[in-house]
């Protein structure tokens, strides 16, 4: 098990990252989700032993980790580059952390063919780099990390740089991989659909701020805060702020829709609702589904969905609707949406209440 207790990072009087407290369990994949700068790098470099932590320690297995350099620890890093010997082969590039650690040369090679048939890259191990695909690159330097036999795994956005095809083609193969080892895997990304695509467990993280820790669909379906929220969102959430008066959420003392079963026990008062894009619609195909008139900003077709910007009483919203519609600027549409995935935060954007499905 990997803990970080109380750890904190400040340079130059800023503080990169704020005390923070998490555990990961061997043969777990987590994932670490937030926007560029909130501290995700920093975090797993304090992880790795890169770099000190200014306050707070670090664990593994028990035993205090927290000023051993990175060169005593058993831990693997993929980066977003390509990190491979030019000149060497497939098969030397994924041999070389064995070779270093002085394996004898029958077990280098059955680790090799190994971490090659994992990763489908048995018919380039006479290759150089250069002469691969950056899906194939980067499978190299997977292959080269898992030889390693480390016990901690650490991929710092290791597919933000490939077309979407190839990150398509990795991120299916990739839990099928962590599956086959027993170490732990941190993998950081700035994509909440990457997150949900990969599963295991996610904390976010927002200005050096672990906001959430949990199970990856736990996090995106009942965040604890507005943060957490919006971190876990793209396209962004959709919000209003509303006034609960009873059975119906109001704005300017007039109703907008009703209030749902599952937020009906929280008391009355200013609430801000939250709801992501795909919640809205053009049609009504729920039963309850509120109908609301707004008026279209912009278009965009992306094959076999839209994404329609609105503007209701002067809130930005975005629908992602199913099939094309091209809908000019400025254009009154009636809209609806499903209320049972609603998500409601206090004034102090804590969670209200939990049990909608998003």
């Amino acid at each position: 098990m990997l803990e970080l207790l109380d750890v904190a990072k400040t340079v130059g009087g800023d503080e990169h990252i704020h005390a923070t407290n998490l555990a990961f369990e061997r043969g777990t994949l987590n994932v670490l989700l937030g926007p560029t700068l909130s501290g995700k790098t920093s975090l797993m470099r304090l992880m790795a032993g890169l770099d000190r932590p200014t306050s707070g320690s670090i664990h593994f297995d028990g035993v205090d980790v927290t000023g051993m350099p990175v060169q005593k620890r058993n831990v693997a890093m993929v980066y977003q580059q390509f990190i491979n010997y030019p000149a060497f082969t497939v098969y030397e590039n994924i041999a070389s952390p064995m070779r270093i650690a002085g394996k004898d040369a029958a077990t280098i090679d059955r680790e090799v063919r190994k971490a090659a048939e994992l990763l489908r890259l048995s018919p380039y191990l006479d290759r150089t780099p250069l002469n691969l695909s950056g899906g194939q690159q980067q499978r190299t330097a997977l292959a080269r990390a898992l030889v390693k036999n480390a016990s901690l795994v650490l991929m710092d956005e290791p597919l933000a740089n490939l077309d979407y095809k190839l990150r398509e083609e990795l991120r299916a193969e990739l839990p099928r991989i962590f599956a086959q080892s027993g170490a732990i895997f941190v993998y950081a990304t700035t994509e909440p659909s990457e997150a949900l695509l990969l599963g295991g467990n996610t904390a976010t993280l927002s200005q050096g701020r672990i906001t959430q820790f949990g199970p990856t669909i736990e996090v995106y379906r009942t965040p604890l805060d507005l943060t957490t929220a919006k971190t876990f969102a793209d396209p962004p959430l959709n919000f209003i702020d509303v006034v609960k008066t009873g059975s119906t959420f109001q704005r300017q003392g007039e109703a907008v829709f009703a209030v749902p079963a599952h937020l009906g026990s929280m008391a009355d008062g200013p609430v801000t609702v939250a709801f992501h894009p795909h919640h809205l619609g053009l049609q009504g195909q729920t039963a309850g589904a509120a109908r609301l008139k707004a008026r279209t900003q912009l278009s965009e077709i992306t094959g076999s969905e839209s994404f329609v910007y609105l503007d209701y009483e002067s809130t930005r919203w975005v629908m992602l609707a199913h099939g094309i519609h091209d809908i000019d600027p400025d254009t009154d549409i009636e809209i609806y949406l499903d209320t049972r995935h609603l998500m409601a935060f206090d004034t102090d954007g804590r969670a209200i209440a939990s049990g909608a499905k998003a």
